[in-house]
């Protein structure tokens, strides 16, 4: 008789973990299935019947019919199939072991600069209690300087005066006026 599951192998709520939103209902479409596969083989009885073959033997009449089909049954094994793959996602999953630590290797890392990025944005001043000089000092770059570099309403580029577009440019590159 083969091995009897005890209980799931799977760790349902580890798996649960590292399903994206968008898939959760795929995976509890699976999962329900795969519960219902287990309560099926659950509910199954674990051995084949225990057949009373004296009983039978004074019902029948026919001499040796009871006897022959004790031994067919006896006989008769459920075929199995071997289990030639387990070996084979070992040695895979061993395989990947050294790709999946790079990986976390390389995401812990990305994980960490991300961090000390959001603390430095956490230890900003709130929006509202920002002035535009505070931002000034705290973001050179971006920041609005109309003493170097003076602008006009909507301050975008396309508005200032003395803008040219890329053709524009192009034009006067080549010498047309």
């Amino acid at each position: 008789m083969a091995k009897r599951f005890t209980k799931p192998t799977i760790n349902w709520v580890e798996m649960e973990k590292r399903v994206p939103p968008s898939q959760k209902a795929n995976f509890f479409a699976f999962k329900a299935k795969a519960d219902a596969y287990y309560r099926r083989v659950q509910a199954s009885p674990a051995e084949a019947p225990k057949i009373n073959w004296e009983e039978y033997s004074k019902i029948v009449p026919v001499p040796g019919l009871v006897e022959k089909f004790k031994t067919a049954y006896a006989a008769f094994k459920v075929p199995y199939p071997a289990d030639t793959l387990s070996a084979k996602i070992d040695e895979q999953w061993k395989a990947l072991q050294p790709e999946i630590q790079k990986f976390c290797e390389t995401m812990q890392k990305e994980i960490d600069a991300v961090t000390v990025d959001l603390n430095k944005v956490k230890a900003l001043p709130k929006f509202d209690d920002m002035t535009m000089e505070m931002f000034a000092e705290l973001y050179p770059n971006e920041a609005l300087d109309f003493t170097k570099k003076p602008s006009f309403w909507p301050h975008n580029i396309e508005e200032q005066p003395g803008y040219m577009t890329p053709e524009q440019k192009a034009m006067k590159a080549a010498g047309h006026h």
